[in-house]
């Protein structure tokens, strides 16, 4: 199996959207936040590499190619921007306080986190993108000289902990306005829990997508 993914080209790629397919299966047959597809389809991935004593780094050479879809993914969270621009052009000013506070709630809260564990700059500017979709996140750690393998996993923490748990603490808290549930997604969990954003409602998503 291990050399099947080191002269596959794409084999990590087909792995990766197998798993999620699978994941999705899963979960419409036990639609709880524990069987969220992204969740699943990241154990069953790291499951078979070790498994089969693959890699990593033959199963990512494949799995690259999906790198490419992201920037157009995350442009086309713009149409349903576009859809509901009216509505969020009457919600300008509570939009902006909304945005503000989650950037300054996520860049305090990692400082606090740095601070109290004594985490140096770089682990700091390497964990900063949390909140931010992959895309954009690698391009800025790599800019700041932060560890893109860091930046990954808390990008990847985000997105599935705010796609799983969104809905309930949304509930917890008693959020109940459309604009308010895309601001509190969009800003702590980016493009996947812009998805869940859309599962939620249209203007949820487009607030979210914004955010």
């Amino acid at each position: 199996m291990r050399e099947v993914f080191e002269a596959s080209a794409y084999l990590g790629a087909f792995l990766s959207i197998g798993a999620f397919a699978l994941g999705r299966l899963i979960h419409k047959r036990f639609p709880t936040p524990l069987t969220n597809p992204l969740l699943l389809a990241g154990f069953t991935v790291i499951g078979i590499l070790l498994l089969f004593h693959i890699d990593y780094d033959d199963y990512a050479r494949g799995a690259s190619v999906l790198n490419y879809l992201l920037t157009p993914a995350t442009v086309c969270f713009a149409l349903p921007l576009y859809e509901q621009f009216s509505i969020v052009k009457k919600n300008t000013k509570a939009l902006t306080v909304g945005i503000i506070s989650g950037v300054l709630i996520s860049l305090g809260s990692l400082f606090l986190l740095c601070f109290l564990f004594r985490l140096d700059h770089t682990t700091y500017v390497s964990i900063l993108p949390k909140s931010i979709t992959t895309a954009f996140g690698l391009a800025l750690c790599s800019e700041y000289g932060g560890y893109t393998a860091l930046t990954s996993l808390g990008i990847t923490i985000a997105g599935i902990f705010g796609n799983m748990a969104s809905e309930q603490v949304l509930k917890i808290a008693r959020i109940e306005e459309p604009v308010a549930k895309g601001v509190a997604i969009g800003t702590s969990s980016h493009v996947v829990g812009t998805a869940k954003a859309m599962e939620i409602g249209e203007l949820e998503g487009a607030v979210s997508s914004l955010s």
